[in-house]
């Protein structure tokens, strides 16, 4: 009986690894045989399971993170052949060879494809993004929110915190205090709610402070990698227009 083509294929890859925050990057290869249907997710676990390089070392695992493997949770995200995203639906097949493994660069890293990802989290926190709703006391149903609102409202809460627009953003770097793409949707998304928008001000205070939404320069590369297709740079227009409309009703008092 005839072999399956795939049986001597082997998929090669090429990963940044660091072993700690303050250690230097390097290069580590490894390869694996093909299997139909690979993603890097599934890869990775194989060089877990088989900590071995190219030149037949045992090695340290490579280091990873992962949780629901259905691009919902987005910490899966790592640059791929030069490219953030997320690393579960990186099938193989689709992928050019050797394959490129990084971690994203936006973000300190602390070992291998691990990163630090604070700088996302505190933004989020600096606009204020959730609903101020205690739960010491139970205030009855919330105001409903209007259907066609709802639909659009929708598609910004897809947002999976997954940090690749904020890769994606020239803007975005050691340099600035930006806080990115990803919090200035949030924003939009909270002021609409009928109970978050009690709030709107606060939030809108945080985004014409420094590092707030004057630090986009409209390269619109977000809107381009975001995976769930959030429109992004329609937020940040609106968010545009909300604070220069605060601006002035703040200058005349009103």
């Amino acid at each position: 009986m005839a072999e399956p083509a795939t049986a001597n294929k082997t998929v090669k890859f090429i990963i940044t690894r660091q072993d700690s925050p303050e250690s230097a990057s390097y290069n580590e290869e490894f390869e694996l045989p093909y299997r139909p249907n690979m993603n890097v997710i599934s890869a990775l676990m194989e060089i877990q399971r088989n900590p071995v390089n190219t030149e037949g070392k045992s090695i340290a695992p490579v280091c990873w993170e992962s949780n629901c493997l259905e691009e919902v949770c987005g910490a899966c995200s790592m640059v791929i052949n030069g490219k953030p995203r997320q690393a579960c639906a990186a099938l193989i097949d689709k992928l050019e060879q050797p394959v490129r493994i990084e971690p994203m660069k936006t973000f300190p890293v602390v070992r291998d494809l691990v990163i630090d990802r604070n700088r996302m989290f505190n933004a989020l926190k600096r606009v204020k993004a959730w609903i101020p709703i205690d739960g010491t006391y139970d205030l009855g149903p919330g105001p409903r929110m209007p259907e066609k609102k709802r639909q659009w409202a929708y598609e910004l809460s897809k947002c999976m915190t997954c940090g690749v627009c904020l890769e994606a953003c020239p803007n975005v770097n050691e340099k600035t205090d930006f806080i990115g793409p990803a919090a200035l949707s949030q924003v939009r998304l909270f002021n609409a709610h009928p109970t978050g928008e009690m709030n709107a001000e606060d939030r809108l205070e945080a985004l014409m402070e420094d590092g707030g939404i004057e630090g986009c320069g409209n390269s619109q590369n977000c809107v381009q990698s975001c995976p769930k297709g959030i429109p992004l740079t329609t937020s940040i227009a609106e968010m545009n227009k909300q604070t220069t409309k605060h601006m002035f009703k703040r200058w005349l008092g009103v």
